[in-house]
C-alpha cells in the first residue's frame, strides 16, 4: 500500500506520513499529483494537508499509520513548480513546510473548503422576466434600463451593469419581483494590449532590449536607474513585450499605500485585466484576483511582499520595485525575503526577473558587479528633470520653531511664492515622541517593551509604535500628581500644527500611516497634491518611495540625525538610501530642485559623504569596506532568536545552543552571543540573539541547519519561544 507524505501547517519541521483515503483505487493513488489537498486527523483535530509525494514505503509501519478522510482535489491547484518553489523556500529559511505551503493557497482553501471553478457574479432574466416587453416598468427608469441591457445580451456581469449605472438595490429590487435572478458567468478570457508609451532615451532603450530579449529564459536583471530615470516606463514597455507573447507579468511594490498609484497608471497603458494583491483586501477579493492569476485570465499582477506565491498559468516576466527596501522582508513569522524569492522563483518558472532601484542593496549590487545579474545602468533623469543639488543646514544655536530653521523658513516661503510646491520629511508620527512630567521627571513608557509611549493628540492617546499598545493621555502625573504634563521631541502632528501657524496663506498635507489609515484616504491626498497647487507635504518614510510629484521644487530633512547612528552594520546603507529616495522627489518635471538637511553635525562623514557622491559611488566604497570586514554580502548571517518572560531564561537557553552547536559549526563559522537586542524587551517578552556568521552560504546554511536541530533537541522552556532567521536585514 502506497504511504502520502504530507506538508501539515504546525510549527513543527517535517513531514507527516498517512495511509490514502479510503475509497481510492491504486489507480486513483498513482495519479495523485503533489500539490492536491486531502483532510486528515491531526491530534484531535481535523486539519488540511498538501500532498508532497506518493511513496512506497513510510518511515512507519502502515498499522501504525492513519488513513487521510478525504481527497479535495483532482489536481494542484498552485502548480507544481509553486510548490517547488514553497518548499524550497521552507528548507532555505528552516521554517515549518506546511506554513510555507499555506501562503500558496487563498484563506478558504487552506481551510478546506471545495474549489468552486472561477466564475464571474452575473444577473440574468427569469422566465417572468423573459416575458415582458421592451420598456417595461417605465415608472421605474433604472429598473427599465436594467431590463433593458439584459434583453439584449441574456446576462451580464454585475460589474458591467454597476458600470452601466444599475445599482445593486435596483437588481435586489427587480429578483423580488422575480424578473431577474443572480447568475454565475464563465469567466472571459481576452489578449491585452497596450496604448503606446513615451519615447525612450538610449539608455532605457538599451535596457528595455536586452531585458525584453531574454523572455522565455531566466535571467535576473538590475535596474539600477537615478530617482525620476524613468525606471517605471521601462517596466511598462517590458510588460508590453511579455503581454504580446501571450505571457503573465507580476509586479511586487514593496507598500500598501503605493499600490493605488501604480494600479492607476497601469490602467491607463493596458487594456488587460490587472489585479492586485495586499493585506488590506478582504478574503473574497484575494480569492477572485488568485483565481483570476491562477486560470491565466489575469495579464498582470500587482501585488505587496506575499503576491510572490501567487500562482500563475502563463508566467513570464517578474519585476521587483524598490528592490532595496525592507518591506519586502518579512519580520515575524516565516522570515522570508520576497525579493530572493522572486529571483527562486524566476530560476524555477525560467522566466526573467527585474529587480529595479534608484539605491540599489549591496547584495544586489554585488551580484552585479560579479556578473551573476545583467546590469542596466540609467544615469539620467528621463525628460525635462535634473537631480537636485543638496545643502547642508548646520542648526546648532539656531532658534527652531516646530522643528524649522529660520534659513529652512524663509526657504519654504520662497518656494510656496514662486507658486512650487515643498516636501518635508520627519520620519517619526504621532505628536511628540514622549510625554513627561515637569515636577518629578517621570516619563510615559511602554508597560511591555523598553521604550517610550508617543502622544498622539488627535487621538488622545498614548501608543507604543513597537508592540502597538495604547493608553489614554493622563491628565495628572501618575507618579506625583502634578499637573505640569510636558512633551519632548517632535513629531508628524506636531509639525504640522507649526507649519499651519507659520505658512497660513498655503495648504500643509500630512502624509503618514494615521493620516491614511482609511481605505483611498492617501489617493485623494495624492490626487488633491497633483493638482500642482502650491503647498507643503509633510510626512515619513510613506512620501520617500516612488512617487512623482512634478511640482515639488523643495525638499527638507528636518532631523538628519535621526539617521545618523546606528548601531547596526547597514546603518550608513539605510541612510544614504532613505536620504537619496527622499531628495529624489525634488525636481523631477524641468524646475529647478534644492535639498536640505538640517543637522546638528553637519560635518560627518556620512553626511559629507553624500554630499560628494551620488549613491552609487558611495555604495561601492561601502561594498569594498563590506568585503574587508567578512560583512554581508562577503559574509552571511542567520540568527537565532529567544522571546521569553524570563531575561535570564532566554539567554540560558541561547547559551546551551551555542555551547552545544559550537564544536560542530563549519569551517570558518562563528558564534556570536547570546546578547541582549537593541529593543530588550517588547510585548513584555525579553528578547536575546546569537548570530551565526558564515564565509560562503554552504557554510550559512549548514551552520542554521545545526542551529535549528540543536534548539529543537533541547528541553523546553515554559514561556520561552524561539526562532530562527536566516539573512537577517536587521539586528534588532
Amino acid at each position: 500500500m502506497s504511504v502520502l507524505r504530507l506538508a501539515i501547517p504546525t510549527p513543527l519541521r517535517r513531514l507527516f506520513d498517512y495511509l490514502p483515503p479510503p475509497g481510492l483505487s491504486a489507480e486513483d493513488i498513482a495519479a495523485l499529483e503533489p500539490g492536491v489537498r486531502l483532510r486528515v486527523p491531526f491530534g484531535h483535530r481535523e486539519v488540511t494537508g498538501i500532498l508532497v509525494a506518493v511513496l512506497n514505503e513510510g518511515e512507519l509501519a502502515h498499522d501504525q499509520l492513519k488513513p487521510a478522510l478525504a481527497l479535495l482535489d483532482h489536481e494542484p491547484l498552485p502548480g507544481r513548480a509553486l510548490l517547488d518553489l514553497c518548499l524550497w523556500a521552507a528548507d532555505y529559511y528552516h521554517h515549518p513546510a506546511g506554513e510555507v505551503l499555506s501562503l500558496a493557497f487563498p484563506t478558504h482553501l487552506r481551510r478546506g473548503a471545495p474549489h468552486q471553478p472561477a466564475g464571474e457574479p452575473g444577473w440574468t432574466l427569469s422566465q417572468r422576466g423573459k416575458g415582458l416587453p421592451e420598456g417595461a416598468l417605465p415608472r421605474s427608469p433604472r429598473q427599465s434600463q436594467a431590463l433593458g441591457l439584459l434583453q439584449k445580451s441574456g446576462a451580464l456581469s454585475q460589474a458591467r451593469l454597476r458600470r452601466e449605472g444599475i445599482s445593486t438595490a435596483v437588481l435586489r429590487a427587480l429578483r423580488d419581483k422575480d424578473l431577474v435572478a443572480p447568475c454565475t458567468l464563465a469567466p472571459q478570457h481576452f489578449e491585452a494590449s497596450a496604448r503606446d508609451g513615451l519615447k525612450l532615451n538610449p539608455d532605457q532603450q538599451r535596457a528595455v532590449r536586452s531585458m525584453a530579449a531574454s523572455l522565455g529564459a531566466f535571467h535576473c536583471h538590475l535596474l539600477e536607474g537615478v530617482t525620476g530615470s524613468g525606471k517605471t516606463e521601462v517596466y511598462l514597455q517590458l510588460i508590453d513585450a511579455c503581454l504580446q507573447r501571450g505571457l503573465q507579468a507580476l509586479v511586487l511594490i514593496p507598500e500598501i499605500g503605493l499600490t493605488p498609484q501604480t494600479l492607476a497608471r497601469f490602467e491607463q497603458r493596458f487594456d488587460a485585466e490587472i489585479v492586485v494583491f495586499h493585506s488590506g483586501l478582504g478574503d473574497s477579493r484575494r480569492l477572485q484576483a488568485w483565481e483570476a492569476a491562477r486560470d491565466g485570465r489575469a495579464h498582470i499582477v500587482i501585488g505587496t511582499r506575499s503576491a510572490v506565491f501567487t500562482p500563475l498559468q502563463r508566467p513570464g516576466l517578474i519585476i521587483v520595485d524598490e528592490e532595496h527596501d525592507l518591506a519586502f522582508k518579512q519580520q515575524d513569522g516565516f522570515r522570508y525575503s520576497a525579493r530572493d524569492v522572486a529571483v527562486k522563483r524566476a530560476q524555477l518558472q525560467a522566466c526573467p526577473v527585474v529587480l529595479g532601484s534608484a539605491t540599489p542593496s549591496l547584495e544586489s549590487l554585488n551580484n552585479a558587479l560579479s556578473g551573476r545579474y545583467q546590469h542596466h545602468r540609467l544615469p539620467q533623469r528621463a525628460g525635462r528633470g535634473a537631480l537636485p543639488r543638496l545643502e547642508v543646514l548646520d542648526i546648532r544655536r539656531q532658534a527652531l520653531t516646530g522643528g524649522l530653521s529660520p534659513d529652512l523658513q524663509q526657504a519654504l516661503r520662497a518656494t510656496l511664492e514662486r507658486g512650487e510646491q515643498a516636501l518635508l520629511f520627519l520620519n517619526r508620527r504621532g505628536y511628540a515622541p514622549s510625554l513627561i512630567c515637569h515636577d518629578c521627571g517621570w516619563t510615559a513608557q511602554c508597560a511591555g517593551c523598553d521604550a517610550r509611549l508617543t502622544l498622539h493628540r488627535r487621538a488622545q492617546r498614548l501608543r507604543c509604535h513597537h508592540c502597538g499598545a495604547s493608553a489614554a493621555v493622563p491628565r495628572t502625573c501618575p507618579e506625583c500628581q502634578g499637573d505640569r504634563l510636558l512633551t519632548r521631541g517632535l513629531g508628524t502632528e506636531q509639525a504640522e500644527e507649526s507649519l499651519r501657524q507659520l505658512l497660513p496663506r498655503w495648504p500643509v498635507y500630512r502624509v503618514d500611516s494615521d493620516s491614511t489609515a482609511r481605505r483611498e484616504a492617501l489617493l485623494k491626498l495624492l490626487d488633491e497634491i497633483n493638482r500642482g497647487e502650491p503647498c507643503v507635504l509633510l510626512g515619513t518614510q510613506m512620501l520617500a518611495k516612488g512617487h512623482h510629484f512634478p511640482a515639488v521644487s523643495l525638499v527638507a530633512v528636518m532631523d538628519a540625525d535621526a539617521l545618523l547612528f546606528s548601531a547596526d552594520f547597514r546603518g550608513e546603507e539605510r541612510m544614504a538610501q532613505l536620504l537619496t529616495q527622499v531628495a529624489g522627489r525634488a525636481g523631477r518635471d524641468g524646475l529647478p530642485g534644492l535639498v536640505l538637511l538640517q543637522s546638528h553635525y553637519p560635518d560627518h562623514p556620512a553626511l559629507q559623504a553624500l554630499l560628494r557622491e551620488d549613491y552609487g559611488t558611495r555604495a561601492r566604497h561601502l561594498l569594498e569596506q563590506r568585503h574587508q570586514q567578512g560583512l554581508p554580502p562577503a559574509g552571511h548571517l542567520a540568527l537565532v532568536r529567544s522571546d521569553c518572560a524570563d531575561a535570564a531564561r532566554g539567554e540560558q537557553f541561547l547559551a546551551d545552543v551555542r555551547r552545544q552547536a559550537q564544536p560542530q559549526l563549519p569551517a570558518g563559522s562563528s558564534l556570536v552571543g547570546p546578547l541582549p537586542a537593541p529593543l530588550h524587551r517588547r510585548a513584555g517578552l525579553y528578547r536575546s540573539q546569537l548570530l551565526l556568521s558564515s564565509p560562503s552560504r554552504t557554510a550559512a546554511r549548514a551552520g542554521a541547519a545545526l542551529l535549528v536541530a540543536t534548539a529543537e533537541a533541547m528541553p523546553r522552556v515554559n514561556g520561552c519561544h524561539w526562532s530562527l532567521e536566516v539573512d537577517p536585514q536587521e539586528l534588532g
